[in-house]
């Protein structure tokens, strides 16, 4: 059923004209050490909006960089001098990267203010409401930059059109958990430039001719908020009568933001965003234009928010759930798998035969059969393929198709480079080093396919699995987990998702690993599951019974002994036992079913465990 709606949605974007446009760059990614940006927050949006039939190919437009002569509309030439300079971004981010990652956030930061330029451009050329899948540098002031905003980017999209003899009223609505300091202050003067904020905290002077700052303080719900909206946004609207209108739709009020301190629900913010569409209404239908940015919002889940308002928009009202993180991670690489051909992975040098041609897939949804295998692999030994299959070439094609070796480009790995070591009988390993010199280890993964694990099955099972930023510093925030060494690359998701294909390519029952701590348990938890329902009931009652810890303090305290098993009055020991994704359907009725449910709720309660409540005074209360 739902396919036949995202078929319907499809049909019908091709048969009414386009109302709508996106901008994108694949230049918005950033992998930025120390700060829960997820770089695939747009791809993540774009991904879903086009699986559910609401985007197609005209719909989207690629944006340039912005030019220096651009920037220099806004920012003084000795601002663009200095920044420009090593170590010019320090300010900016509140601590020193490494030249390149310099050099990266400043091209994403320049990207997105080309995409606002574009945005706006094809606003008020077209009629379209025109959504820019990133910008909002709302704290950059002329002068300097500071808040991860290096460039205004609205300000600069505003002195354009202004230089191109845009006249009308401009009024700019930022509803980021931040004050939009940095917009208002390069307009203080000006009158014709509206910039209306509702924030947790004002940052620095709110004076201005054409301004209006509401700061509601820490801790606001949903009821507080959208009343603060109400109150106030209305008012602004009819008296500005604005010709273009840009809104900032920052998710970062939301509760579960990494960087926030507003407990807003997923059900606030979409009322929030309606509403304000809502409240645009009239200068729309009067000949308004409307730019939409994303602002701020930090952590890998808050992609949700803006794709959950951006699908409601388009479909007048329809709620459309968006998948988990996990989901739309898959649904992305299933999407780039069908680029690469079964015939390039194994490095043989004819295509697959021409009956694979017709291999079912709607572009998204990745349907692999026994078709896809070439002819005569099946059960050939080879100390040349990964897992009897993949060649070195193979590999470094696949992981180029799917963005990884760029995203290692991008946090400075500049010659990512591959290794098989195929001579272990406990599995096949793959090594992927940072540097041509193979000095930098950054992933290494351990491999087999698998038939003693679950009798009855094949699997791919995951001997070891190690993601890591040799470059990276541990901070006061962010501490060693049991057995790390190096911060991680944030790639967990990449790695689970490529661990599927590989699957669904050797048309394997699911993966499997066996958990060496409770961390890379609760880590994996979100899509795999214990093959035992004692096992896993096990471990739900612990993280039932250690969640007023942090994921590294629950972690340690089991590590170092200090949780106690109710029933035995001893310190619990962790024990390894093995986890699953099922992928076939046999499998997903043994792991994952009703019934394996039923038999984990029923042994659920007979588990209780009691962390040391001088571990963190939440544990007192």
């Amino acid at each position: 059923m739902n396919s036949l709606r995202r078929l319907w949605r499809r049909w019908l974007r091709t048969l009414k004209p386009a109302s709508f446009a996106f901008v994108y760059s694949s230049q918005y990614r950033l992998d930025l050490p120390g700060v829960p940006y997820d770089p695939h927050r747009a791809e993540n949006i774009l991904t879903f909006l086009i699986h559910e039939g609401l985007v197609q190919g005209g719909d989207l437009h690629w944006p340039r960089s912005a030019p220096l002569r651009d920037l220099g509309r806004v920012h003084s030439q000795r601002y663009l001098s200095e920044v420009l300079q090593p170590g010019g971004t320090h300010r900016i981010l509140g601590f020193e990267v490494p030249p390149a990652t310099e050099d990266r956030f400043l091209s994403v930061q320049r990207a997105m203010t080309g995409g606002t330029l574009l945005a706006t451009r094809l606003a008020l050329a077209s009629g379209c409401q025109v959504i820019n899948l990133g910008g909002g540098l709302h704290h950059a002031h002329a002068d300097h930059g500071q808040g991860f905003c290096a460039f205004n980017d609205v300000a600069i999209a505003i002195a354009k059109e202004r230089a191109n003899g845009f006249t009308e009223p401009i009024l700019v609505i930022d509803l980021d958990l931040h004050d939009g300091d940095g917009t208002r202050h390069i307009f203080a003067a000006d009158p014709s430039v509206h910039t209306f904020s509702i924030h947790n905290a004002d940052w620095g002077d709110a004076a201005a001719l054409g301004a209006t700052t509401v700061a509601l303080g820490e801790g606001v719900e949903d009821e507080a908020y959208l009343e603060a909206v109400r109150q106030y946004l209305p008012p602004v609207v009819r008296e500005v009568r604005p010709g273009l209108v840009f809104y900032l739709a920052g998710c970062d009020p939301a509760a579960d933001d990494r960087l926030g301190n507003w407990r807003i629900t997923a059900q606030g913010l979409l009322d929030r965003d309606r509403m304000v569409i809502d409240m645009l209404a009239a200068p729309l239908a009067a000949g308004a234009s409307l730019v939409v940015l994303l602002a701020g919002g930090y952590g890998t889940s808050s992609w949700r928010y803006s794709a959950r308002f951006i699908a409601n928009w388009l479909t007048g009202g329809q709620q459309i759930e968006p998948p988990t993180t996990d989901g739309v991670t898959l649904l992305r690489y299933r999407h780039l798998s069908t680029l690469v051909q079964p015939h390039q992975l194994t490095g043989d040098l004819s295509p697959a035969p021409s009956s694979t041609a017709g291999a079912k897939s709607d572009g998204w949804d990745l349907d692999l059969s026994a078709a896809d295998l070439m002819p005569g692999l099946t059960g050939r030994q080879s100390l040349t393929r990964l897992l009897d299959y993949y060649s070195t070439h193979g590999i470094e094609l696949a992981l180029e198709r799917y963005g990884v070796l760029r995203r290692l480009q991008e946090m400075g790995f500049d010659h990512p480079t591959i290794e098989f070591d195929l001579d272990n009988p406990t599995g096949q390993t793959l090594r992927i080093f940072g540097d041509e010199a193979k000095t930098e280890l950054v992933a290494e993964t351990r491999l087999r396919r698998d038939r003693r694990v679950l009798p009855g099955y094949e699997i791919l099972f995951v001997e070891w699995l190690m993601l890591q930023n040799p470059r990276a510093q541990f901070s006061a925030n962010q501490q060693p987990l049991p057995g790390q060494q190096h911060p991680g690359l944030g790639m967990l998701r990449d790695a689970v998702a490529l661990f599927i294909l590989i699957c669904k390519r050797l048309e394997l029952d699911g993966v499997g690993f066996v958990p060496a701590h409770y961390h890379l348990a609760a880590q994996s938890h979100r899509v795999l599951r214990f093959v035992d329902p004692e096992d896993e009931a096990r471990f739900r009652a612990l993280k039932r019974d250690l969640a007023p810890l942090s994921l590294t303090e629950a972690s340690l305290a089991i590590d170092r002994g200090q949780v106690r098993d109710a029933a035995t009055g001893q310190p619990f020991q962790w024990q390894p036992k093995p986890m699953i994704i099922p992928i076939s359907d046999s499998l997903k009725e043994k792991v994952g079913s009703a019934s394996y449910d039923r038999a984990v709720e029923e042994q659920l309660g007979k588990f209780s465990f009691s962390p040391d409540p001088t571990l963190r005074p939440a544990l007192r209360r």
